[in-house]
This record gives structure tokens, sequence and C-alpha cells, in this order.
């Protein structure tokens, strides 16, 4: 997203820059403490999760429509935010691998359908993309429960966090002096 785009969608441009300097915070914490970082953020995740659960069961009263979606979603919400909150240090290892399980399932079901997009005349391109993306896939789910893929998600979500914010900062002065 540019900043001529976030700007005329009303947004103001220290709002950007807030989001940044949170970026570039997380990211260092979880370089320097990945550990506690993780498990402040997981703990940050479970009363988020609690919080909002109670807020869709409220809001089931208001508004009926899927009102059976809404308890569904607000009571599993509910469950998932206490059971982080009930095993927090099983929660920080547990969460970050079902996101590198959700991630290689992810690369595997892209994979596929872009080899089948090369044979339907997508070209060799799409073709090596969706190999490496099976590979990947695969590489993910055989070891998406090894403490070192775990690690190294941290790792790369910190570079991406650090990096991703230094680029907010960026273009939220960008913005200011446009």
């Amino acid at each position: 997203m540019s900043a001529a785009t976030f700007e005329t969608q009303g947004h103001p441009w220290w709002l950007l820059l807030m989001g940044g300097i949170l970026n570039v915070i997380i990211g260092l914490l979880l370089l320097t403490a990945p550990a506690k970082t993780v498990l402040l953020l997981v703990l940050t995740l479970g009363i988020y999760w609690l919080v909002t659960g109670v807020f869709v069961l409220v809001g089931m009263f208001m508004d009926h429509s899927a009102w059976g979606w809404k308890l569904f979603s607000g009571l599993i919400s509910i469950l998932a935010g206490f059971l982080i909150l009930r095993h927090p240090l099983i929660s920080a290892v547990e969460i970050p691998a079902l996101i590198v399980l959700f991630i290689a399932i992810q690369g595997l079901v892209t994979g596929i359908l872009m080899v089948v997009m090369a044979f339907k005349g997508g070209g060799w391109g799409a073709g090596i993309l969706g190999a490496l993306s099976i590979l990947f896939g695969l590489i993910l789910l055989l070891n998406f429960a090894n403490l070192g893929t775990i690690v190294a998600f941290v790792w790369i979500t910190a570079i991406f966090a650090l990096v991703g914010g230094i680029f907010q900062i960026f273009h939220a002065f960008q913005q200011r002096s446009a």
C-alpha cells in the first residue's frame, strides 16, 4: 500500500508512524528476547480472543442475524482465550507451530494449483514455482512441530516486523512531507 493510498483512505500519517514504531519494537524484542516476547504476544492474543468472544455473544442479542454463527464463533473465541490464559507456556509453543502448519498446508495447496495451471498452459514458470511451493510445504509439514522450525519462524517474523516497521516509518514521513 503506497503512502498516497493510505492518505486517501483518511488515515493520518502519525497512525502509520505509530504502527511502524510498534513493528520495530516487536521485531527487536523478538530478536533479543524471543521466548518472553512470544509469551507476551500469546497472552495478548488470549486476552483479545476472550474479550472478543464476550463482545460477539453480547452483540448476538442486539443483532439476531446469523445468530448461530455468532454463538459458535463467540464460544470458540472464549474457549481459545481461556485455554491460552490457562496454559500460556504450552500455547507459546503450539500457536507458532499451528501457524507453521497452516503455512505448510497453504504452500502445498498453492503449489498443486500452480502445477495444474502450468499443465493447462500457464507456462513453465508457474510449474517451477508450484514445485518449489510443494517442496517447501512438505518440508514445513514434516517439521512443523520441530522446535528449530518454530524458532526459525519467530526469527523470520522478527525480521519481517523490523523491516516492515522501518518501511512504515519511512512512508509515514513521506506522507507527512507530501
